[in-house]
Order: C-alpha cells, then sequence, then structure tokens
C-alpha cells in the first residue's frame, strides 16, 4: 500500500475505508455488549504509540510489546500466556476490512460455542474470486449447526486451482482469523512446536508490568524460533474446525483491493482526500492527501498521491507496488 503505509505508520492505522483506522475498526467490532471481552493487543515498540493513541485510553485494554518480531505463533502465545486457561481467545488481525460486522459478531459467538467443546477453529471466509494471494480451507464434515470441521488446509494456488476451488464451492478463504481456548491452543503449540511454547511461558514470566503494558523479557523472547499460526498448531492438530463466513472481507492486500472495498460510482470510480475531476474515465482510483488530481480517458488505473510522491499504477500492476525503492525502503 505503498506511498500510503510506511514503517513508521503502516496499513492498520491509517484511515483507509471509512474515517476510522483499519485498527479501530477491528476494536470496534468486538463491543461488550456482544459478549466480547476488552482487547490484548500485541504490538511491536515501534507502533505502540499509534496503538495506544487509537486505543483512545480503553480501561479494559491490555498492550503486550512484543520485544522481536517471531510471527504469529509467538504473537498469540504471548497474548494466551496472560489469559486464564479456560478463556476463549478470538485472534484479529488488525489490518483487515470487513464490510459485515453484525455477520463477523455472529461467527465469532459460533466459533467460541466450538472451542469451549475443544476446537481450534478458523473463519472460513467466503471465496468470491479465484484468489491466488490467499491459502485456503477445505469444508469437512459437519460438527454440528456451529461449524464444519477443516478437512485440509491450502497454500496459496495457482490461478487454475483457485479456479477449481471456487467451482467446487467447498473451499474457503483462510483470513487469519482464529478462536480457541487458551489451554487448548498452548497444549498443541507445546506438542508441535514446543521450543517456541517454551520460549514464550519464560519471556512472559519473567516480564514485567508498566501500567496498561505489559514487557516480556527480551532476551528468552529473542531466542523463539518464527514460525506462522498455521503451521506451527492450525495444520497439526487433530481438532480444527471452520465457521463459514460471509462478511465483506478484505485483507486490503493492495490498492485495487482496497478500490473494491470502496463506494464508487455509476462508472467504477472512486476519489479520496482530495478534490478533482475524473472525465470519461472507468475503475479508476485516485486517492490524494490533498493535492488536485484531473484523470482524463483512462481505465482501469490507480493514482496515489502521499506528499512529495506520486503513484501511478494500471490495476494489472498493483502487486508490483512493493517493489518499487520507494516501497522497498519501508
Amino acid at each position: 500500500m505503498w506511498p500510503r503505509s510506511r514503517a513508521a505508520k503502516p496499513k492498520p492505522f491509517i484511515p483507509l475505508v471509512g474515517e476510522q483506522t483499519l485498527f479501530e475498526a477491528t476494536v470496534a467490532r468486538c463491543p461488550a455488549d456482544v459478549g466480547f471481552a476488552g482487547p490484548i493487543v500485541v504490538t511491536g515498540a515501534k507502533h505502540l504509540d499509534h496503538v495506544e493513541a487509537q486505543l483512545g485510553g480503553r480501561a479494559d485494554a491490555q498492550v503486550i510489546v512484543e520485544p522481536a518480531a517471531r510471527n504469529t505463533a509467538a504473537a498469540i502465545a504471548l497474548a494466551a500466556c496472560r489469559l486464564p486457561e479456560d478463556a476463549i481467545m478470538l485472534v484479529c488481525p488488525s489490518d483487515h476490512y470487513i464490510g459485515r460486522p453484525q455477520v463477523f459478531a455472529e461467527a465469532a459467538l459460533k466459533a467460541a460455542a466450538l472451542a469451549e467443546d475443544g476446537w481450534l477453529v478458523s473463519f472460513g471466509i467466503e471465496a468470491t474470486a479465484p484468489e491466488t494471494g490467499f491459502g485456503y480451507l477445505k469444508r469437512g464434515e459437519p460438527i454440528d449447526a456451529r461449524g464444519f470441521r477443516t478437512a485440509q488446509f491450502v497454500e496459496k494456488p495457482d490461478l487454475e486451482r483457485a479456479k477449481a476451488f471456487l467451482a467446487d464451492g467447498g473451499y474457503a478463504w483462510n483470513g487469519g482469523i482464529f478462536a480457541f481456548r487458551v489451554g487448548d491452543f498452548m497444549a498443541e503449540l507445546a506438542a508441535h512446536r514446543p521450543q517456541i511454547a517454551k520460549a514464550v511461558r519464560e519471556s512472559v514470566a519473567r516480564g514485567r508490568e508498566e501500567g496498561a503494558r505489559f514487557h516480556p523479557d527480551a532476551a528468552t523472547f529473542a531466542a523463539t524460533e518464527s514460525d506462522s499460526v498455521d503451521y506451527a498448531v492450525m495444520e497439526n492438530t487433530e481438532r480444527a474446525a471452520m465457521v463459514p463466513a460471509d462478511m465483506e472481507w478484505s485483507d486490503i492486500g493492495n490498492w485495487q483491493a482496497l478500490h473494491d472495498a470502496l463506494e464508487r460510482d455509476g462508472n467504477g470510480n472512486a476519489m479520496r482526500g482530495c478534490e478533482g475531476e475524473l472525465v470519461d474515465c472507468r475503475n479508476v482510483l485516485v486517492d490524494s492527501d490533498g493535492p488536485r488530481v484531473s484523470v482524463i480517458g483512462l481505465e482501469d488505473v490507480i493514482v496515489v498521491v502521499d506528499g512529495d510522491d506520486i503513484m501511478i499504477t494500471t490495476s494489472a500492476g498493483v502487486q508490483k507496488v512493493g517493489k518499487l525503492s520507494g516501497a522497498v525502503n519501508q
């Protein structure tokens, strides 16, 4: 998402869809009156100020300051080690867009009920296109009205395989949203990645409180192996389940994904952050932090203005934005 998303202030902390940031929206769709407890946020020190500012001083929020980046298995384990063994964790990436938060909440309650019964639950997000950038979940036999067994975790497919998944109807996107009981997750982590489980437990035991912040022991945590929760736990457990969720989900992984999530005019155009004109244009996105932008006679083009940086790409070229020198430097 360069040039808007930068190392100092990455995608979760900038408003991309509506007035809220993606992080603020993630917290907001887990309200107490639906049954959610206060959030536990795992973040690096570099983004701590953004997290605390956008939490808005919530008294029920906890912030764990991750000493080093060690992927999602260790990050989730840090939060787990700060909770009771019988607590149900809902793991939510903070940089996703969900257009139907009520559907998300309903799916979360079903997932929590399955987790109470000992299942480790993934959200199976309804696949609406043959996406090659997502992992997939193959739906297994039904458990009950709440969800299904997960028959298989599938890595990012090529286009032909993705088309076959879509035609089959039994595959869903794996959006990285999970629910499980703390004790069950830590037991599976200890069984399949004992080094991660042991190192994280020790780093938390040796950690220190600082107001609402918790700092795990840096030296112990630095020795933790880096692995994703999918590889470490979800693909190995015999208790993997999935809850279907048709909730207008997007990981906003590139500028075209953002364009797809925005409201457009009758020609498929969208303009954010500035005044401007779009003449004889179709499927054009303009995202500017102030300068007026005028576009004539273009189709399937994205224009982004951020300070002194201007990025223009076709819709087909959005995957290459990360290879630009400005983006690589971030």
